[in-house]
Parts: structure tokens; sequence; C-alpha cells
């Protein structure tokens, strides 16, 4: 008689097949079976939802996952969540656990771990946990708030209607447009004049620059030395100039040194002058003239 009869096959495909589905589920879950891990054990008076299979987060990582819900029926308003972790974590003592509800629904667990190196709690130890409101605690305690905000939100539409249909509104919005219309021109006319008129006046610059670099350059290649020389010599005469002057050794030294020359020359002007004017009045008395001769006396 074989022992792998036809039945027997099957029987063993059958918990084969098993096997595999129980592990396909507990993967899909997130459960590793053959994963090596430790359990904790936290408490909470309210766990608002968690469910089984839940993952567990410490710093934004995921440590674990949920493996049992236990509600104490010995003690009121006291849930135990068995906690099933990596065995690379260690709980330092003062840890606690956190529960977060979700925007979009559910709840995550946070592990809050504390800072002590020295101490650390043991395998299927317990820990506290508690409820954080999250965002959607924050909501509803602005619901209040909101509602008293309510009638001064009313009495603020009903000012921006007024202020709507006043009439002063649609003349503002027409100068508005007008403006915006002028401006509009305006930034055509200096986009215009920056295409023709910037360039050429560009243009006109960089000739003066370069006008004044040559400049520059001629001033630089000037000899100085010489030019100053020259005008030194010119200084010199100028100087000899102005001593002869002021020595009386020769005729426009005299004249201009002389007091005497030069009221002789004012007293000759006088005369002159004197004589002109009798002339002009007695003109009989210098010049004689006669058709027929000179009379005689």
């Amino acid at each position: 008689m074989k022992f792998f009869t036809k039945e027997v096959k099957i029987g063993l495909a059958g918990i084969i097949a098993l096997f595999f589905l129980i592990y396909g589920i507990n993967y899909l879950k997130g459960v590793e079976m053959f994963k090596p891990s430790s359990y904790m054990y936290v408490s909470f008076k309210n766990v608002n939802g968690l469910a089984k299979s839940s993952p567990v987060f410490a710093d934004g990582y995921k440590v674990g996952l949920v493996r049992d819900i236990i509600y104490d029926y010995n003690k009121s308003e006291n849930v135990l969540v068995e906690v099933e972790l990596d065995t690379d974590l260690r709980i330092p003592k003062g840890s606690s656990g956190e529960l977060v509800p979700e925007l979009m629904g559910g709840v995550r667990m946070n592990l809050l771990l504390a800072n002590n190196p020295r101490e650390r709690h043991e395998v299927g130890d317990t820990i506290p946990g508690q409820l954080q409101g999250g965002m959607m605690a924050e909501v509803a305690n602005m619901v209040p708030d909101i509602a008293k905000m309510l009638p001064k939100l009313d009495s603020i539409l009903t000012s921006v209607n007024h202020l709507l249909a006043h009439p002063a509104l649609e003349e503002t919005m027409e100068s508005v447009q007008k403006s915006s219309k002028n401006l509009e021109v305006a930034t055509s006319e200096f986009s215009n004049l920056m295409k023709k008129d910037i360039p050429q006046i560009t243009q006109n610059m960089n000739l003066i620059g370069e006008n004044f670099a040559k400049v520059s350059q001629n001033l630089s290649e000037i000899e100085l030395n010489e030019t100053y020389t020259k005008i030194d010599s010119a200084i010199s005469n100028i100087n000899q100039l102005t001593e002869r002057l002021n020595q009386k050794d020769n005729s426009l030294g005299l004249f201009l040194n002389d007091s005497t020359l030069y009221q002789r020359l004012t007293e000759t002007g006088e005369n002159a002058a004197k004589l002109l004017d009798d002339i002009q009045k007695n003109p009989k008395r210098y010049v004689h003239f006669s058709i027929f001769g000179k009379k005689k006396k």
C-alpha cells in the first residue's frame, strides 16, 4: 500500500495552499511571520478606533504594528494595545505612546521615545498612552469662535454689498480703466523709446567715451617737462620786463617813473588845446588871405 496516495497529495496541497493564503494575508497587513520581533503593551483610556495591524511609528519611521487590542473589563476606561516591535528597537524608560487622528480618517500610533540611554523597558512591559486631538480636534475647538464671528461677517457682507452698489464705484472703475489704457500707451511708447532712441543714445555715449579716451591719450603724450620749461622761461621774461619798467635808464621807464615828464606832457597837451581853441575863435589872427594881395599899411 502506497503512502502518497491521491488523497494524501490533495491534502498536502490544500495545507500548503492554506499556509500561503495565511502568509499572504498577513503580508498584506504588514505582518512578517518569519521576522523575529519583540512586543510591548501600551495602555490607553480610549483607542479612538485603532485597528489591528495598524503601523506603529517612532520619529516618523515604521518600527512595528499593532498585534492585538485587549479591553480590560476589570478596569473601566483601560484598553491595552499589544504592539509588535523590531528586535533592534530599545524603548527607554519614560517613553509613552500617542494616538494621532488623521485627516482622512483612521488613527496612527506614535512612540514618544524618552531621552534615557541608561534605563530601558523589557519585553512585555506596559507604557502609558495618550490620545492627541490632532487637526480635527483643533477644528472642533474653533467652531464656537466661528459661530461668534458669523454676525460680524454678516454685517461686513452687508457693508460690502452697499459699497458695490454705490454709483461712485462704477465711476472709479471707469477711471481705473482709463488709467490702465493710458498706462498701456505709456508702456508702448517707453518700449519704442527703448528700441529706437536708447540704442542711438548709447552709441553716442560710446563715441563720446572713445573721444574722451583719445583726448586723454593725447594729453598723456604731451611732453610736460618741455612745457613747464617754456612756462618758466615766459615768467622769467615777464619778470625782466617788469624790472626794466621799474628802472629810469630807458624811455619807457622814465615815462612811467618820472613825474616831471608826465607834468610836461600834461602842460604841452593843455597848451595845444588852448591854441586850437584860440585858432577856432580868432582864425584871422593866424591866417591872412586876400584876392588882390596884401595891403600896405
